[in-house]
């Protein structure tokens, strides 16, 4: 490939020599060097290249991986400067069942993690990772998490021989020696060790999307190490995201007194021009990305995107807990992406793009299911076989992706790099009863309750049933990187360490009639609950109190303009005591699952629910 003519050839056995390496000096740079020699004699690459972050790098990068078939160029009159990439199909979703938490104890791992002990995993990945980047590359990828330098950024380092991974964490991360300057006078970092698990024998002809059965997705929370081998897709490949951003950092957020969640951002700017900052936690492929660009119905209202998907919350000094987005791009789901559920997200995509798994029309630009109302006659679908509106499948893959610059967004704020004070938290899934469009919560510790209590349907992005109702609390259960009931205690902890906590609601955007039909319009519509929200934080809106929350007093809402009948509104915020009884009881089933770790405070409340609830029953 072109882009090792930048590093010097090295022996299956010694890496000693690296082409391009940046010419720091001290203990920390060398620790540094160390580790890329250990990696590279287990995996024994052809080649080492340290990734600069230049854009001729990028271009010669993306050039190498159209020669090999890795990606296809798009039309440049339609989308710009894009590519799409099609995967292996037995590689297109995040691997919950091959991911592991390697803690030195089963229980700091807890029972909704799969738990490996570290001597038994490395036993076991070692003969895996011996020899397995054979024939390749071995990118060295310093990453920042946050903006370079920032008082809430993280650094860590990729090795991977997926260039299509080093092309990704390029959009979702700063990378580049800046970040190895930083590393280099010593600031912290974690360790990712990535592989495909496909060497090459002298001689052998690549493939397009090279990957292997057998796959690990591991993290060692006590050792703030990742290696992944085997698969190339996204959130499996690309550590810095899920594996990094959540799972290790949550580990390193208990520890140090601060949280990382699965959580969008956005400024809400009323029509007085005060400015409101939201996270929101919903589950992927939950409408996160929707809220994060929403476009509100209400005149004189605006949102501006911070962040879609991770959100890292620390306390200031002044009192109030602050956060910030630490990734740099947007890794969205595209079908249902289109430009009447999600206008800001289609005009984000107008060129620079990743796609991997959409379809690709005859004029050389993607399409996907949602993308437009008019379906193409004929499409090559994301496995490129010919696809025509009869062929009785999607054209994308259910868990299709883009990956794009959060900076390109039409919607995102100036300023979305910086930290910003948290005024709101919302939860959020998909419940087709009991839940009502929008709670409030009656504090810090009843809305950590209704965070560890949330339940959604199983969306494409996980495996499972899509459709399937699991327990998801804070969106966190599959991206918590230690015992969940300790999670939740942290979050308790965390009340304490502000002085002015952040308003908790539950909101719900799909709950059906009995026709089961989706009684909400949201969208753009959702706004309306926004706006409630904020008033509520002004003390201008009323609310009326019930046995889960505070939810709107009638007429309460700015329902203006919007044809949704009074009838309606009310089945949207009815509450049934009989239902919402046998709800606690499986919150009491869930809570038991973690024995005795489940704080004594989530206990309370729930004992607390249940007597509210045989109130309101009589």
């Amino acid at each position: 490939m072109a882009i090792a003519e930048t590093s010097t050839a090295a022996s299956a056995t010694s890496v000693a020599d690296f082409g391009a390496r940046p010419a720091y000096q001290g203990e920390a740079f060398r620790a540094l060097v160390e580790w890329v020699e250990e990696i590279a004699a287990l995996t024994k690459p052809d080649r080492i290249h340290w990734v600069d972050g230049s854009q001729a790098e990028n271009e010669r990068l993306l050039a190498d991986m159209v020669e090999q078939g890795t990606l296809i160029k798009l039309n440049e009159q339609w989308r710009p400067n894009s590519y799409l990439a099609r995967s292996d199909a037995g590689d297109v979703a995040r691997l919950e069942s091959r991911t592991f938490i390697s803690s030195e104890k089963e229980e700091d791992a807890g029972p909704t993690n799969n738990w490996v002990a570290p001597a038994t995993m490395r036993e076991t990945l070692t003969p895996l990772f011996d020899g397995s980047m054979r024939g390749r590359t071995m990118f060295v990828v310093p990453f920042s998490m946050g903006k370079v330098g920032g008082p809430i950024s993280q650094l860590g380092v990729q090795l991977t021989d997926s260039p299509y991974a080093v092309a990704s964490i390029e959009v979702m991360t700063r990378v580049g020696e800046e970040v190895t300057a930083l590393i280099a006078e010593g600031s912290p970092w974690v360790k990712t060790v990535h592989s495909v698990g496909a060497p090459l024998a002298d001689g052998e002809s690549d493939v397009s999307w090279p990957s292997n059965d057998e796959k690990y997705i591991v993290h060692f929370p006590d050792s703030l190490e990742v290696w992944s081998f085997g698969s190339g897709y996204g959130g499996n490949a690309i550590l810095a995201k899920k594996c990094y951003a959540l799972r290790i950092a949550s580990v390193l957020g208990r520890d140090q007194g601060w949280m990382a969640e699965h959580m969008l951002l956005i400024r809400v700017i009323s029509p007085e021009g005060r400015h409101y900052h939201v996270a929101a936690a919903f589950p992927s492929a939950c409408g996160k990305t929707n809220l994060a660009m929403l476009r509100p119905t209400i005149p004189g209202w605006k949102v501006e995107t911070l962040g879609d998907d991770i959100t890292w919350i620390r306390p200031g000094d002044d009192g109030r807990l602050y956060a910030i987005n630490p990734e740099a791009g947007f890794f969205g789901v595209a079908p249902g992406t289109g430009a009447t559920t999600n206008i800001t997200a289609v005009e984000t995509l107008h060129g620079n793009v990743l796609f991997t798994n959409v379809a690709l029309r005859d004029n050389g630009d993607v399409w996907w299911e949602g993308l437009t109302d008019e379906v193409p006659e004929h499409l090559i679908d994301w496995q490129g076989a010919d696809w025509t509106p009869d062929s009785g499948r999607p054209a994308a893959h259910p868990n299709s992706r883009f990956t794009v610059s959060a900076a390109q967004a039409p919607s995102i704020s100036a300023d979305w790099e910086e930290a910003v004070p948290l005024d709101a938290i919302l939860f959020g899934g998909r419940r087709a009863t009991n839940v009502p469009l929008v709670v409030e919560s009656f504090g810090w510790e009843h809305g950590t309750f209704i965070g560890a209590t949330i339940s959604s349907e199983r969306t494409a992005a996980a495996e499972g049933t899509v459709g399937e109702l699991r327990r998801d609390p804070f969106a966190m259960m599959p991206f918590c990187g230690y015992n969940m009931a300790d999670y939740f205690g942290h979050w308790i902890e965390m009340g304490g360490k502000a002085e002015r906590l952040p308003a908790i609601y539950q909101v719900n955007w799909f709950r059906k009639n009995d026709d089961g039909q989706i009684m909400w319009p949201g969208f753009g519509e959702n706004s309306r609950v926004i706006e409630w929200i904020v008033r509520r934080l002004e003390g201008k809106a009323e609310a009326v109190e019930t046995p889960i929350g505070r939810i709107p007093a009638e007429d309460g809402m700015d329902l203006a303009g919007l044809d949704v009948p009074d009838e309606t509104m009310r089945e949207i915020f009815s509450i049934d005591p009989d239902s919402w009884l046998a709800e606690a009881d499986l919150t009491e089933e869930f809570f038991d699952t973690f024995g005795d770790r489940v704080p004594a405070a989530l206990r309370r409340e729930l004992a607390a629910l249940r007597e509210r609830l045989q109130t309101a029953k009589g």
